[in-house]
């Protein structure tokens, strides 16, 4: 086997190895989870950033779906505008013109008050009696 004497015996050259190859082990197996550690810090910082950038891009479609809403609505206004300022224009001028009318036929009618009852009563009052054509004596 092995002599005291001998200053390696075969069991510590044993153990020695297996203290590298374990201390070997464990910085390797350190050096996996600092990567890990990295890539997992990484891939958070990514899903961040995603997640900021469709923030970002919510809004701006938020405020372009704004302007493009304003934008028909104001557009809408103008053509009702248009449309019942011609119908407005057109009801005001039909309300001039009535006023207008109804003024006219006042002053008539306070013209010709006098001769239009004069002709009414005269028609009403002069009563003519004839006999029927179909009447034979």
């Amino acid at each position: 086997m092995y002599s005291r004497e001998e200053k390696n015996p075969p069991f510590t050259e044993f153990y020695l190895n297996y203290k590298v190859k374990t201390a070997q082990k464990t910085e390797g197996i350190q050096q996996l989870l600092i990567a890990e550690k990295k890539a997992t810090e990484r891939v958070v910082e990514a899903r961040k950033r995603k997640a900021q950038r469709i923030k970002t891009a919510k809004k701006e479609a938020d405020s372009e779906i704004l302007a493009f809403k304003n934008e028909k609505e104001n557009h809408y206004k103008q053509y009702e505008q248009e449309i019942l300022g011609k119908k407005s224009n057109s009801g005001a001028q039909i309300q001039v013109e009535t006023t207008k009318t109804i003024k006219e036929l006042d002053v008539m009618l306070k013209q010709n008050r006098a001769k239009a009852m004069g002709a009414i009563q005269q028609s009403l009052f002069r009563i003519e009696v004839q006999l029927h054509e179909n009447v034979k004596l």
